[in-house]
């Protein structure tokens, strides 16, 4: 979790204080003068139970050291460069943009960071194939059928908002929080291959404006959808609610004082959503009225629109469609499934949707990396790593104006890209308003990705030790016959390296 004074000290090359909240209890076991105590330092932190808290809200922590906020950042970016990990989320950021910014604190997302919750929220996901709307694909006239598109959504809405009434979720807190809010994530998938079927370059000042439009449409059909389920089925409970406005309320939204709001006055929730939300006041610049009226009668839901990775939807559903908001990994290479019963991976061949559709309507010999001109593909088809890491950004930033949840996506790396320059990646997610970013960069030396091109495979060499202690190389994508299985050399080092085998 990044925070944006995080952030702007290692920008400034500033100093940074590690901190934790300092109990009621030790406060006063240990004699501290929290008010004048050097050592101690206000923030905002998600709980106040136990602790010490001042007139606005803040609790008081002490700092245990001190540091250079470059240091720490450096072993973070390091560690992401390498290992994909940690996550990044900038949680400010989500709490900023947060609907729900008057009655939660977000302080995590579900694993592929797409959906921000508060403690017992549970993910409401549904992605709607973009591909099905593209009409008259590859050639000149190729176009998106933006009507369709909008009737989905509207059908869609309603669907996931019948979900909420059939959840089924295990733990009482868990209904509780999804029947008051009734927040659901509705994203799309196949945006890359769209945007190949309507001869347009992923990551281009074209597809940045076509994905703002996608998400936009989304945005605001679903919105309106919620005013018209609201009329016939009743608001969201959270939203028909009274808070009572706290100094943390007023220091976050100093415009409430403008509108003759005080502290310790009560405000329904759906005002305090629809007017004071930074999300909402965003559609409030396109769509005026319809933010009114959520203000006025309040919306059946809290939140919309999310974008998963819809990795299995995409493969399975929609015959490998581009993943969620990305673009095609490869227009052909191998995917690593579990399959029963083996102890490795299995190396799948496939094909990206958009390939397959090429060769079914303009030429059935088309292929990728081919110098025969017969068999090319057009320029516009390209894949993720044809892709700046700074456009995969861009696209994201697109999106995320019109998803009030969040996006997963990944932009990919290539693995010699520069430690320095791939430091900036973050740094501009972080200019771009983003909330969270991830980055891939192919490290055979530490693991082996769901999806591989051959050629990566191909240039890797692995080194296995045997009994005797001699040495056996093999290039990644060469088949290995070890304990009765057939592996590629990549699978069986990774399933030797996480033990699923004994040393051989």
């Amino acid at each position: 979790m990044i925070t944006e004074e995080f952030i702007e000290a290692v920008k400034a090359d500033a100093n940074w204080q590690l901190i934790f909240p300092v109990t009621a209890k030790e406060a006063k076991l240990d004699g501290l003068d929290v008010n004048n105590d050097e050592s101690i330092v206000w923030a905002d932190w998600p709980t106040k139970e136990g602790l010490v808290e001042d007139a606005e809200g803040r609790v008081a922590c002490k700092i245990y050291r001190t540091l250079p906020a470059r240091n720490l950042w450096n072993v973070i970016m390091s560690s992401t460069y390498d290992y994909a990990e940690p996550g990044f989320i900038l949680i400010d950021k989500v709490n900023q943009m947060n609907n729900n910014w008057f009655c939660e604190e977000i302080r995590a997302t579900n694993p592929c960071g797409e959906q921000p919750l508060p403690p017992y929220g549970a993910c409401l996901l549904g992605s709607i194939n973009l591909t099905k709307f593209v009409r008259d694909p590859f050639t000149e006239n190729a176009v998106f059928d933006w009507e369709a598109y909008r009737k989905v959504v509207a059908v869609f809405t309603r669907m996931l908002d019948n979900v909420v009434e059939i959840n089924q979720l295990p733990l009482e807190k868990q209904r509780a929080e999804i029947m008051n809010k009734r927040r659901h994530g509705m994203g799309f998938l196949g945006l890359g291959s769209t945007m190949t079927m309507l001869k347009m370059k992923y990551g281009s000042p074209a597809s940045v404006a076509f994905t703002e439009q996608v998400s936009q449409e989304l945005a605001l059909t679903g919105w309106r959808e919620a005013v018209n389920l609201a009329k016939e089925k009743g608001v969201a409970p959270v939203l028909e609610q009274e808070f009572e406005v706290t100094p943390k309320m007023m220091r976050l939204r100093p415009e409430m004082e403008k509108d003759g709001i005080k502290v310790g006055d009560m405000v329904k929730g759906k005002v305090l959503h629809a007017r004071y939300s930074r999300y909402m006041q965003q559609v409030a610049e396109v769509d005026p009225a319809l933010v009114e009226e959520l203000a006025t009668v309040g919306g059946r839901f809290t939140h919309h629109s999310s974008i998963a990775p819809t990795g299995t939807i995409s493969l399975s559903l929609a015959n490998n469609a581009s993943n969620g908001i990305e673009p095609s990994f490869a227009h052909h290479y191998s995917r690593n499934v579990i399959k029963e019963g083996k102890k490795s991976k299995e190396s799948v061949d496939v094909f990206s949707f958009e390939l397959l559709a090429y060769r079914a309507m303009v030429n059935e010999k088309a292929m990728p990396y081919t110098t025969n001109a017969d068999e090319m593909l057009p320029e516009y088809f390209i894949t993720a790593d044809d892709i700046k890491p700074m456009q995969h950004v861009e696209v994201q930033a697109a999106a995320q104006r019109w998803i009030d949840s969040s996006i997963s996506k990944t932009a990919n790396v290539p693995t010699d890209f520069p430690f320095e320059d791939f430091k900036d990646i973050y740094m501009y997610a972080y200019e771009k308003g983003l909330k969270g970013c991830t980055t891939f960069r192919f490290n055979p030396e530490v693991f082996q990705g769901v999806l591989v091109k051959e050629e990566d495979l191909a240039n890797t060499t692995y080194v296995f030790t045997l009994e005797n202690g001699s040495t056996f190389e093999a290039k990644g994508n060469d088949k290995v016959e070890y304990d009765g299985e057939i592996h590629t050399a990549a699978n069986l080092y990774d399933a030797l390296k996480e033990g699923y085998y004994g040393k051989f």
